[in-house]
């Protein structure tokens, strides 16, 4: 019987030493973790890193328009930014384009719609496409994919938002409609 309290007594001790440890384990875990997301929240603040994630600056880049102007980003500092990376054959591309140009005409934002010209057949796809839609806002042609490249442009449309910082602000993949749009829109700076 003497033995039997003891085995008890110690099974209790044991079971409750695993589970004050796990217990603290779990709490030094928990708050690593709020440790670790306060530091990338000021990362994402105060990184001057130039990169795709939120809080990063974005990659600059420099494309000639349809009627060979040349555009830089970096040149929009100050201003609100919709980078719209697409192409004609593309038919989610060609359901949001009605709604970009209706929130180009009506917010306060520069868009920036980035063609992938190396995707098309030829240039006078992109220009028809253009004059089909009457799009007003600068439309960029990445000839040689070097900025689609630059940016992981993977599913057309991609849209980044770029705050008049020049940080990324967000980014979606896939078509957006025009409340979409103008919800972005508000959030940024």
């Amino acid at each position: 019987m003497k033995k039997g309290v003891v085995l008890i007594v110690l099974i209790g001790m044991f079971s409750w030493a695993i589970y004050d440890f796990a217990l603290s384990d779990s709490e030094n875990a928990q708050r690593d973790n709020e440790k670790a997301e306060d530091v990338l929240a000021e990362a994402e603040q105060d990184s001057d890193s130039i990169g795709l994630q939120k809080g990063n600056i974005a990659p600059d880049l420099e494309l000639k328009t349809l009627d060979n102007k040349i555009v830089k980003l970096s040149d929009l500092r100050g201003e609100r930014v919709m980078l719209n990376f697409w192409a004609s054959w593309c038919g989610p591309c060609r359901a949001e384009m009605p709604d970009m140009q209706k929130f180009y005409e009506e917010k306060d934002i520069a868009i920036l719609a980035v063609n992938l010209t190396d995707t098309e057949i030829g240039k006078k796809n992109v220009t028809e496409f253009v004059e089909k839609y009457n799009l007003t806002f600068p439309v960029l042609l990445d000839e040689d994919g070097e900025i689609s490249h630059l940016y992981r442009i993977q599913p057309i449309p991609t849209s980044f938002f770029i705050d008049s910082n020049g940080r990324v602000h967000s980014f979606t993949y896939g078509a957006m409609n025009y409340d979409q749009m103008v919800q972005e829109f508000e959030k940024m700076e």
